[in-house]
């Protein structure tokens, strides 16, 4: 009976140590939660409740691996705290009401595979603290109010997939240092004020497949050398200072046509 007893017990033990996280990283999420007005969040935490109850947080091994807070109304600034979460991989707050900078500590997150901050209100720069993310695949900072040049510090991520940078105000060039990124599938400077011309480097991102510069003061000619991306199917640069109108590419059965078309209006042609 006894044996029975204690073997409950170490299974109870066991259940509650795999739904509780460590003090640090609950006092880091409620940190979150004060920071961004959480009792307004259209979806709320119980906070008597262990962390592995909140909503768009998940626990794995006692351990908190995941954030996904879009579309929930938060308010505020994003903490200095969050860079005590060293095990996520992943942060979607995007679709929110966030302002300020992007706090430099989220830097510490070395395992973060993917960073979604899209469609808030940050400003400042681009923290170059982020090179250090060595496992990141999606950078997604999309319309914000963020400045400056784009850090070449990023271009070192090389296990990028997904860089997501436009409807900012960013300014400066498009980095030639970019041909880093080689896994590079999605690359959108979209409605910024970059100048200087389209960097050639750009075609030796070989497994690219979308490219979008539209909306920028961009000059110069488009470079013909796209034409070798075999696996490009969208691309476009209309509305910037090109020395012609190229907004648009045909994907053909052999991939994309070399002769980049020079018309008024978007298209992508597919079979």
């Amino acid at each position: 009976m006894k044996t029975i007893k204690l073997t409950l017990i170490c299974l109870f033990t066991s259940i509650l140590a795999f739904a509780n996280i460590s003090t640090e990283e609950r006092e880091a999420l409620l940190s979150l939660y004060t920071a961004t007005q959480g009792e307004q969040w259209n979806t709320t935490w119980d906070i008597t409740k262990t962390a592995d109850n909140w909503h768009g947080v998940t626990v794995e091994n006692g351990k908190v691996v995941a954030i996904d807070l879009s579309f929930n109304n938060l308010n505020g600034t994003l903490p200095i705290d969050i860079g005590n979460l060293i095990h996520l991989k992943a942060i979607n707050l995007g679709f929110n009401k966030l302002e300020g900078t992007i706090p430099e500590s989220i830097a510490n997150l070395k395992s973060l595979e993917s960073l979604e901050l899209f469609l808030n209100r940050f400003e400042g720069e681009i923290p170059s603290e982020l090179a250090t993310l060595e496992h990141l695949k999606v950078l997604a900072l999309y319309s914000n109010k963020l400045e400056g040049n784009i850090p070449t510090e990023i271009t070192t991520l090389t296990k990028l997939q997904v860089l997501q940078l436009g409807s900012n105000f960013l300014t400066g060039t498009i980095p030639t240092e970019i041909k880093a990124l080689s896994q590079l599938r999605v690359l959108s400077l979209i409605d910024n004020k970059l100048e200087g011309y389209i960097p050639i480097e750009l075609s030796e991102l070989q497994l690219l497949e979308e490219l979008i510069l539209a909306e920028n003061n961009l000059e110069g000619h488009l470079p013909l050398q796209l034409g070798r991306l075999k696996n490009l199917n969208t691309l476009m640069v209309s509305d910037n200072k090109l020395s012609e109108d190229y907004i648009s590419v045909v994907n053909d059965k052999n991939g994309i046509s070399k002769s980049l078309l020079t018309t008024k209006e978007y298209v992508v042609e597919r079979d």
